[in-house]
This record gives C-alpha cells, structure tokens and sequence, in this order.
C-alpha cells in the first residue's frame, strides 16, 4: 500500500472514529449536565419535581411542531427552531425526572394528515405560511382518565415561564376540579356589565365597553371565576374558595360583616387596599361641582381584628427604589418618590409567596403596620404569642420611610420634584403587605342591624300587597373555630394593566413579577405551593448594585442644586404670569415700558437657571456614562489581558524549563 492511499484511509478512520464519538457523547452524555446559573434556570425546580412525584398514573406528552413548515416559513418563525429545541430539551428533563410516568411524543403535523386535523381538533393555534403549510407550536398533556389539556401556542413572551405552563397543565391534569374565585371591586375588574345600566348609557354614547384586566383573563384560564357585588349579604360566598377584594372603597356595612364572617368560616381571603388607587378615576362632574376627589380605600375595621392598619393619606417611599416616568408630555422623565421597583431583598424570602419574586412596580403604595388588635389587648400574651401571626411580605429597603400629602390633588397634579423633596430617609423597612394567619375573633361580635321588608299586615282594610321596612340584628360567628388566613396588600394598582401588563404585537406581555404576586398568593393560600416555586424562577434579573450606587450618589449629590434651580424656575414664571395679569390693556407691548422690561429681564433669569440646571444635570449624566464607559473597557480588555499573563507565564516557565535541561545537560 503507497503512502497515498495509507493516507486517504487514515483520513477515513479518523472521520469515522470522530463522528462515532460524537455520537457516542451525544447518547451516553446527554444526562452529563452542569447548570451554573444563579437561580439554576436549565434545571428543573423541586415544585417541578415535587408534581411529577405525584403522578401514580402514566400520562402522556404531545408536543405539536410544524418543523418542515417552519423551514419553508419567514424568518419570524424560523426564530421558533431554537425555541422548540428548548422545550423539547425542558421536556425530556420531566420524562428523566418522572421515572416512567411521563412520556413524551413530539409530532410534526404535515398538511391534510390525521395530525394535523387531531392538533385542531385539541385547540392548537394554527398559523397559514403558505397555501397548504400551516404552523403548529403547541403541547397537549392526556391522561389515561381521558383528561385532556393544552397549551395552544408557546409565545416568545412566555418562554421565560415555559417550565411553570408545563408544570401547571401536567398539576390541573391529575387535579380533577378547579378552584372557584370570588372577586369583589369597586372598579371595574370584570370589565363593563353589558346588561348594565352602564353598558348601556355607553352603547347608547357610542362608547366601546371597557373588557376586563388581564390578570382576570389570566385567572379564568386557571380558576372558575365569578364576580361578587359589593352589596352583598353573608351567603353570597358560601361556593367560593377564595375572596379576591380589590379596592374595597365605602363598601356598606352587612358587607363588611359578609367578609368577616367568610374569613372566621375558614375562607381565604385576598385584600388589595390603597391609600391613592390611580386606576379609580375620579368623577369630573363632582370635581367641577366642587367635590374632593376620593381615590382612597381601606377596611379599618376589619385589619384592626387582623393587627393590621393603614394609616390614610400616608404613602411608602425610597429613594433607591424610585423609578422615573413622564409627568407631563414631551417632558423628561422624573423620578416619583411613590413610583417604586422592589427588587431582592425587598422581599420575605422565607415565606413562598413572596421568596422567588425578583422584580414589582408599586404606584402610590400604602404603609401597614402592626397593631395590637383589642382581642390581643384584652387577653393578653397568651392570644398574642401564640393564636395571631403577622408575616411582612413586601417592604422598603432600610433607607424607605413613609410620606404623608395634605390634599388629595397633590397627587392628581403631580410634582415629583416636590414630593421628593419632603421625603426625608429612615433607618429601617416599611411594609406594604402582609399574611395574616390565626385564630380571628369577629369585628361584629354583637352582629349588625339591616333593614328588610315584611307584609304590612296592621291595616286589615288596607293594601294586602303592601310592605313596610323593619330592622332585623343579624349575628354570626364571634371566633374562628380554626386557623384563618389573610393576605393584606397595600396597593390596588399593582395587579392593574398599566404596572403588571404592557401591550404588544402577541397581545399583554408580563412586566415584572406583578401578576406572579397574585397567583403566587392564590397558589399557596389554595395549596398549591409546588407551583409557587416554579413561577419567578424565569424572570430573575442580577442587580446591577455598583451601578446603582453610583447613580444614587450622583443624583443625591446634585439634588439640592435641582431643587433649588426649580424653585427659582418656578418663582420667576410666577411672578412673570402675576406681573401680566397686572398690566392693563394695551400695556404690555408698549416699547420701552416698565412691564416689557420686567418680562424681559424675568425671562433672561428663567433661561439662565434653565441653562444651570441642564448644566448639572448634564454633569450627572457624564458621570454615570463614564462609569458606563470604564466598565465597557474593562470587558474589552479582560479577555486580552487574560490570554497576555497567561502567555507571559508559559513563556516564564518554558525558559526556566530550558534553563534547567542545559543546566543537567552540560552537568552530565
């Protein structure tokens, strides 16, 4: 054999040998895996695992997609080729981990076959590509009971939670029924009535009905829900497994008593107050007329039995958790002292409610605090050490303080600058919500008075159908027989459209752990704690803390220079408005007048403090972007520097190596 062709054979073997290793690798190695992410996003959670153990029954896994398709398609779904290697690569972690009991299937539909018609006929979303190639990216869970579940479509805006949607259709799978949720508001969380009397003044307008909030939306996917009246009597709620209040704003008395009597019977109850709710616009016909507006809500009697109290008109605040927004349009945005971003270590990361959130927006949030409710007081150590237990959920850093307004319309004609300004920093958290659970005792241990009607039988001559109104005490339970539970919250706009949703071109996109709050509350208060521990692992987001700090010192550094350019702007345009509004008719535009040349100098000083302040704010910025720049450089010449000393070092070593073989060498 020539030198050639022992070459061209040797070739060959090592192709062979190479691609049979790799192949080899690939079967022997896939369980050989590291995950060294903070929060271990490429393993599965022990919610996970904890609902897998659960399984007694093999059930099986469809998982739906269209790869010829995708192939064929634009560039907007051959994104999703990634996206399905992930999920196919997420669901054979569940069959590792379910030890048989879970299989999985993945299915190409191609046009006209039994798969393609079996994935409509399962509710798949189908997206034309061309006249014959449809789009499927879908999964679909059955059980051998002959139970049925769907993802109908994986959206890029959940992949972040992919393993949390698994997790919950294999959970509701084996759960034979779902649990029923009650929700009581004053706004308008189910969306307009359309058999209302305001449905119909709108229909009558023109006007569209107002559809409900997405976490409603979010919610009937999961849960039977269904809408309780704010006038509603002890009964209404007997079939709800938990109470969702919203905004509890005058609500009458009998249903404060309905509520009381709901949490003594066992009832798990949600409560969303709110000391300044922006999503309550308030009535512009009582504001013309002269009205205040009251935007505010509280259950005062009810929190002061659970040890809870919000005091009204006083809000929570911090300065290193304000985030900025546009207050006037085509303005630069502003940091509001109420707007805040709670992000770790501003959650109780003992409880499961609240220890996987990473990120929530607040607007206006209350302060709640701690009291020693009269049953505690009366009773002694015995009821406070032992029956109630309060356990902080949400909180401020140790900076955070509370801040009070005088005026309801301090906040509807928003000065942020202002409100920062009378802000003054505490040494220790203040809380925004809190779980609640013990004994209760009622808030109506005497019952209540309500009115009904009854047959007037004391005029036998007069009209047999007519009724007169007699009051009737009504009592109910005085004490729990068994641990209640309750969850406080101190902020309506929190589960709203406008902190926990952002619209987009796939409909409401997820901002921040904001609905997760909510459904991490329903989860644990119905049980189902597994899921709680899955749902945030997605949205973790590293803190950028030196980042932080320099921008915080920045700002603080210049913020009395702000403040005070501010207050000059603003007393020169108030004198300026006050020095027209005195001139007579005519006046103001004569040549060389006393009025003219007060204008004129007060407008040179208004540019001139306006030059000033964008001259320190420029200087703020520079100094964040140079920290931005230094550490950009830093990155580029890590790697390079690197390589450099370990070059140098190798280099180091190989001479004392060769220095070392001549010494022997010439020794011997």
């Amino acid at each position: 054999m020539n030198r050639t062709l022992r070459t061209i054979v040797a070739a060959i073997l090592v192709l062979v040998i190479a691609f049979s290793a790799i192949s080899i690798s690939q079967n022997i190695g896939k369980r050989l895996k590291l995950d060294i992410t903070d929060q271990r996003l490429y393993s599965l959670s022990d919610g996970t695992k904890a609902i897998l153990a659960k399984l007694h029954q093999p059930i099986k896994a469809k998982l739906y997609y269209a790869k010829t398709a995708a192939l064929k398609g634009p560039d907007q779904i051959r994104y999703f080729n990634n996206y399905y290697e992930f999920v196919r690569a997420l669901l054979e972690e569940y069959v590792t981990a379910s030890n048989g009991m879970f299989e999985l299937e993945v299915i190409d539909p191609r046009p006209f076959s039994g798969d393609e018609t079996e994935a409509l006929r399962l509710g798949l979303r189908r997206f034309p590509i061309t006249q014959e190639e449809n789009f499927f990216f879908g999964l679909v869970v059955q059980t051998p009971f002959g139970v049925e579940k769907a993802i109908p479509f994986f959206s890029p805006d959940r992949q972040k939670f992919v393993e949390y949607d698994i997790s919950y259709l294999v959970d509701t799978a084996i759960t034979r029924q779902k649990k029923r949720i009650g929700i009581m508001s004053s706004l308008p969380v189910m969306g307009d009535d359309a058999s209302g009397y305001m449905a119909q003044m709108k229909r009558m307008q023109g006007q569209p009905l107002a559809p409900p909030w997405t976490i409603v939306e979010v919610l009937r996917r999961k849960y039977d829900v269904k809408q309780v009246d704010t006038d509603m009597d002890v009964n209404d709620v007997n079939d709800v497994d938990i109470l969702l209040v919203v905004h509890p704003k005058d609500l009458p008395e009998k249903t404060q008593f309905a509520i009381d009597q709901y949490v003594l019977k066992g009832g798990k109850t949600i409560v969303f107050v709110d000391p300044h709710c922006i999503a309550d616009q308030p009535d512009r016909r009582a504001m013309q007329m002269g009205t205040p507006p009251s935007q505010s809500s509280n259950l005062d009697g009810l929190m002061r039995t659970w040890g809870l109290e919000m005091p009204a008109g006083t809000f929570a605040g911090d300065r290193d958790l304000a985030l900025a927004a546009p207050v006037v349009r085509n303005q630069r945005p502003e940091k509001i002292i109420g707007y805040l971003r709670l992000r770790p270590g501003c959650f109780n990361e003992d409880n499961v409610i609240s220890a996987e959130l990473n990120d929530l927006r607040l607007l206006f949030a209350g302060v709640i605090r701690e009291i020693a409710e009269p049953n505690e007081q009366a009773q002694g150590e015995e009821t406070a050490a032992g029956k109630i237990r309060r356990t902080p959920l949400l909180m401020t850093t140790n900076r955070g303080n509370s801040w009070k307004v005088t005026s309801p319309y301090e906040l509807m004609m928003l000065d942020p600058s202002r409100l920062m300004a009378k802000f003054l920093e505490g040494t220790e958290p203040v809380s925004m919500g809190y779980l609640v659970t013990g004994r209760f005792k009622s808030a109506f241990p005497d019952g209540i008075e309500i009115e009904v009607e009854v047959e007037d039988d004391s005029d036998e001559a007069g009209d047999p159908n007519e009724t007169k109104t007699i009051k009737k005490q009504i009592k109910g339970l005085t004490e729990a027989e068994a641990d209640c539970a309750v969850v406080v919250f101190a902020d309506a706009d929190v589960i709203s459209d406008m902190l926990a949703y952002q619209d987009s071109l796939f409909g409401p996109l997820v901002v921040a752990d904001n609905a997760a709050l909510l459904l991490n509350t329903i989860d644990d208060l119905s049980g189902s704690s597994d899921l709680v521990s899955i749902r945030s692992r997605g949205n973790f987001k590293r803190p950028f803390t030196v980042v932080d700090e320099i921008r915080q010192d920045a700002e603080e550094d210049t913020a009395a220079e702000v403040t005070k350019l501010n207050a000059q702007i603003q007393g020169y345009n108030t004198e300026l408005q006050s020095i027209v509004s005195s001139a007579k008719e005519g006046e103001e535009d004569v040549i060389g007048s006393t009025i003219v040349e007060k204008k004129r100098d007060l407008q040179l000083k208004i540019r001139e403090a306006e030059r000033q302040l964008n001259e320190v704010k420029l200087k703020r910025r520079e100094r964040i972007e140079h920290l931005g720049n230094t550490l950009r450089q830093a990155n580029m010449l890590l790697a390079p520097a690197v390589i450099l000393v370990i070059a140098i070092l190798l280099g180091i070593r190989r001479t004392v190596r060769k220095r070392h073989y001549i010494s022997h060498a010439s020794d011997a």
